[in-house]
């Protein structure tokens, strides 16, 4: 059979699978119906729930704007599909082209995506998150569990970490009027995410809005009462507190164990896969059959050296998906290459927060429009010589002509005499990231080298 008559018969009759039931799998499964494929589709999810949409989670649903139930993602279309919804993918079998489940049955497939995305990285001592008052957020189920305590009116609630999830959980403790202690190891809020420079103002945004911001310091342990209710907090400095909740915001894990002996790429870091979305074995040879998208995947970026992205963005979790479903499908000179500009945006203490580019690859930043001061301000990231990130607090129309800049490897440090720059922003300062081998709360972008098949990462012991 030629190869054009091969494509054509997979695309009627072939079986496709996609492990993951989330925004990235159910935007690759519509594109994959959208472009012709008629052949058997099936979902596999974890959750019982069929995919929603998870930024609400941690904004409209903790403050009772959107019910927990009501976050379902729109669908584009109907897509056919078989769900197996509530059991887990256990293991891999590229040789005999099935997917392990959790119930003991097993899935076959013509070509596999895989969507699984990232969990909510627990309080490391089991017994301590086991108290009633200790919580996670990832999950509409955590959503809604957390939602409930924060009704009940709690006399203090501590979060434990400052990235871009702890920050929004704050900020809606505050809009509640609930008492707030926030612990981050760090020196600041977002300095994993946005760098130190950025991390001041965050930190100046949350006391202001009396938030008790502790940084620079460890929850060494936390205490129940005898009911086993979560009571009190110790801290690394000696002091504790006494709090009703406790929300562990560690930053997240890729969910790629299921895959150890796959022969995959894949490890803490995500899978590893091409531009096309296809994945890579263990000895950096390119896979046909199995591709990757969403927050699991990392995949090189021209734009940034090649290194190998991981991407925590809903954006690119639907236009990697999209690539994904397109080449999964289409012969070899029809497919195309997923190419994404990273964005971000987070709303917390009234701020709207929104970022281009890779900014913890910056080693320099620029103010160039408005005042750190006012919590109103552009920053542009520098590296070697060339931009390439932006970040606004409340400049956003600043964005898409930062975005052109990254594009056309603009050079660092700006000039544009036009542009409303205040003296604090006429040099360039260092963007004061932590040292990348330490473990961070708050990227939104992992950089993890050039190897397709390094697999290693090392974290140290999970403490605030």
């Amino acid at each position: 059979m030629s190869a054009d008559g091969y494509l054509g018969k997979f695309r009627r009759e072939g079986r496709i699978v996609i492990v993951g039931a989330s925004l990235a799998g159910l935007r690759a499964a519509e594109t994959l119906r959208e472009e012709g494929f008629t052949g058997t589709l099936t979902m596999v999810g974890d959750e019982p729930h069929e995919p929603y949409d998870r930024p609400p989670l941690s904004k409209q649903v903790l403050l009772g704007k959107v019910p927990y139930d009501h976050t379902a993602l729109p669908r584009r279309r109907a897509i056919d599909a078989q769900w197996r919804l509530g059991v887990a993918a256990t293991g891999l079998n590229p040789a005999d082209r099935q997917v392990h489940l959790a119930d003991g049955e097993s899935v076959e497939y013509d070509r596999l995506l895989i969507t699984t995305g990232v969990r909510a990285r627990p309080w490391p001592n089991d017994l301590e998150a086991d108290l009633d008052g200790v919580f996670v957020l990832r999950t509409k189920d955590d959503a809604a569990q957390l939602h409930h305590r924060l009704k009940a009116g709690p006399r203090r609630v501590l979060v434990i970490g400052a990235g871009f999830t702890g920050s929004e959980i704050a900020s809606a403790c505050r809009e509640r009027e609930l008492p707030v202690t926030v612990a981050e190891r760090g020196p600041a809020p977002l300095v994993g995410a946005l760098g130190g420079v950025i991390g001041g103002v965050a930190a100046a945004l949350q006391r202001e809005h009396g938030v008790d911001l502790r940084c620079g310091v460890q929850v060494t342990g936390l205490e129940g009462d005898p009911a086993g209710r979560v009571r009190r907090a110790h801290f690394s400095d000696g002091t504790a507190i006494e709090v009703d909740v406790v929300v562990a915001s560690l930053g997240a894990t890729r969910n790629t164990e299921w895959l150890a002996a796959s022969g995959l790429g894949a490890g803490p870091r995500g899978i590893a896969c091409d531009a096309g979305c296809r994945a890579f074995d263990v000895r950096g040879i390119v896979t046909d059959d199995i591709f990757v998208a969403g927050d699991v995947a990392r995949s090189p970026h021209p734009l940034f050296g090649y290194q190998f992205l991981s991407l925590e963005h809903w954006g690119n979790a639907v236009a990697q998906a999209e690539v994904a479903a397109h080449n999964m499908i289409s012969a070899s000179s029809d497919r195309r290459p997923h190419v994404w500009m990273p964005s971000f945006w987070s709303a917390q203490f009234g701020v709207n927060i929104k970022s281009v580019g890779v900014p913890p690859m910056a080693d320099q930043i620029l103010i160039t429009q408005g005042s750190l001061a006012e919590h109103r301000f552009t920053a542009a990231y520098g590296h070697q010589g060339r931009v390439i990130a932006a970040v606004t607090f409340d400049q956003a129309k600043w964005l898409d002509f930062y975005e052109r800049q990254i594009e056309q490897a603009a050079p660092f440090p700006t000039d544009f005499p036009t542009v409303d720059r205040r003296p604090e922003g006429m040099q360039p300062q260092s963007a004061g990231f932590p040292d990348p081998s330490l473990p961070s709360h708050g990227p939104t972008v992992t950089l993890s080298g050039h190897s397709p098949a390094d697999r290693r990462i090392s974290f140290t012991p999970l403490r605030a």
